[in-house]
């Protein structure tokens, strides 16, 4: 036997290296005209999809499964940031950690994708849930004036509401007043055809899944991204069956229709859509596909 063969076989073998775990920095880049968006991830949080979802738990699984999925769901919680060249807007602040470790992530994945808190001129939040507004704080966002639905503010903050809500719903509530105290709080009454936050970005009514819900809209140069927020929650379900709502909806009645046709007009307009609780980082398109659509998430790019 040669002697360098019976050496290696002889040598130790060597141990390995330990799991490390963890993602790389949750930030994502989009060009929208002469927008810039960026997707930051505020982490995930596990969610009883088969409790929340208002259908037989059966039919639920049964999709979930389809897609490789079970229960509890580790589902996505996103944020977005728009740069219009004049203005930073932030498009809902994620949890600030009210829903567990996992989350409360957005801050320093937006100082990760090179952005700072005292940059954001404008927090427009979908609606008032501690997983959209949870993080939107007048000492960390110093320069920022907060936006949203009045109907959304006058349901939340009163005095009933904040009661029912406990500490989170008092959090929540002191969150408004620090905005509020420094003059930077401005809601806004929602209309058909939009409230402009900013040049290129507006706001639009989404009522039912709060009685103030509203989707945001971003275009330039002909190209547009509509926020959804909470319009859907399981991608899984809600792609192929849009009638299908949840536990959360303050209205079901309201928030079905408003999903349904929020589906149709991204489908046929084929412009992009940016959702909450869709994989980060939940930007994509829609096709329709039978009574259901197809969902094809952005192409990656390395944003040259």
């Amino acid at each position: 036997m040669p002697a360098f063969f019976a050496l290696a076989c002889a040598a130790p073998a060597l141990a390995a290296g330990p799991q490390l775990k963890g993602q790389a920095p949750g930030w994502y880049r989009v060009q929208l005209g002469d927008f810039e968006i960026t997707a930051l991830s505020d982490g995930t949080i596990d969610l009883p999809v088969d409790k929340l979802l208002q259908q037989p738990p059966a039919n639920t699984l049964r999709a979930l499964q389809h897609a490789y999925l079970g229960v509890p769901l580790e589902t996505s919680v996103n944020a977005y940031l728009v740069n219009t060249g004049t203005k930073v807007v932030l498009v809902d602040t994620g949890t600030a950690g009210l829903f567990g470790p996992t989350a409360g992530r957005v801050v320093a994945n937006l100082k990760a994708a090179g952005y700072t808190p005292e940059q954001v001129d404008e927090i427009v939040i979908t609606h008032m849930h501690g997983d959209h507004i949870g993080g939107a704080s007048s000492s960390v966002f110093p320069n920022a004036t907060l936006r949203l639905d009045k109907r959304d503010s006058d349901f939340w903050l009163s005095p009933e509401q904040v009661a029912k809500g406990g500490d989170g719903g008092k959090a929540i509530a002191a969150l408004v007043k620090g905005f509020a105290d420094a003059g930077r709080f401005k809601p806004f009454e929602g209309q058909q055809g939009g409230v402009e936050i900013v040049p290129g970005v507006k706001a639009f009514p989404a009522y039912g899944h709060t009685p103030g819900h509203s989707n945001y809209v971003a275009e330039s140069k002909g190209q547009k991204m509509m926020f959804w927020g909470d319009l859907m929650h399981v991608a899984a379900v809600q792609f192929p069956e849009p009638a299908v709502t949840v536990q959360f909806d303050s209205d079901p009645a309201t928030a079905r229709p408003a999903r349904e046709a929020a589906f149709a007009a991204a489908a046929r307009d084929g412009y992009y859509v940016a959702i909450t609780h869709v994989s980060f980082p939940g930007i994509g398109r829609l096709r329709a596909d039978g009574k259901g659509y197809d969902w094809f998430p952005v192409n990656y790019s390395t944003n040259r």
